[in-house]
């Protein structure tokens, strides 16, 4: 019996924990464990231990397979990352960071850099294959107008899978930016002008007003001038 401990950490930031069910399954050079339960509730910022117990050693962990499923409401998961201990000692760290949606099975490789030609694993060269044709998918390219620059062929920003979009936070962040330089425009008299400008001086003095500086994440206005 070879007894494997596994850590799994919840991202720290907003909605990252989830009510829905996770396992996981170990995937080494000798063979892969049975689907193991972790946990059905998970909090951002916390930690997860469990043991996954095999019937022989696996060999070197190259893979994870993360089970997601829910029994009635949908609830999203970002997996920070998942460390592994053999029974000899020997820790993989498998970085994972992104959103889990719906009931879904995602496959993560060990932390370690590799190039295509260190893959002796056929289950690692099929990773590979799979993942570069899930992003060439994703990122698929549409031309806006004649001689503009490509753009993503999507419809809308909420078409984007959760792993490519603004963080929360971020969005947030646009969103208060636009209010505010909106709102400063307004005040100053920019938005409901209806005579012409009288001097470029008087063109300077009202975007002198209008426009901030982003120091810190915060927008931050001029000195009038």
């Amino acid at each position: 019996m070879a007894v494997y401990k596994v850590k799994v950490a919840t991202g720290n930031i907003v909605q990252a924990g989830t009510s829905n069910s996770i396992s996981i399954t170990l995937v080494g050079s000798r063979g892969e464990s049975r689907q193991t339960t972790i946990s059905c509730c998970f909090l951002p910022g916390t930690e997860k231990d469990l043991n996954v117990r095999c019937e022989q050693d696996l060999g070197p962990i190259v893979l994870i397979r993360l089970h997601k499923w829910r029994l009635f409401l949908e609830d999203a998961w970002f997996c920070k990352d998942v460390h592994v201990t053999a029974p000899n000692g020997t820790l993989y760290r498998f970085p994972c960071y992104q959103w889990l949606e719906g009931i879904i099975t995602v496959d993560v490789r060990e932390g370690s850099g590799k190039k295509p030609v260190d893959d002796e694993l056929d289950i690692l060269k099929e990773h590979r294959r799979k993942e570069l044709k899930a992003r060439q998918e994703a990122y698929q390219w549409k031309s806006f107008a004649e001689g503009w620059p490509r753009c993503l062929n999507v419809g809308s920003v909420f078409e984007l899978d959760s792993n490519i979009k603004f963080s929360c936070v971020r969005g947030s962040s646009f969103t208060g930016v636009l209010i505010f330089q909106g709102a400063s425009a307004l005040l100053s008299g920019f938005l409901l002008r209806t005579t012409s400008w009288k001097s470029l001086d008087e063109m300077r003095s009202i975007f002198s007003r209008t426009q901030g500086r982003e120091i810190g994440g915060c927008l931050v206005c001029p000195p009038p001038t």
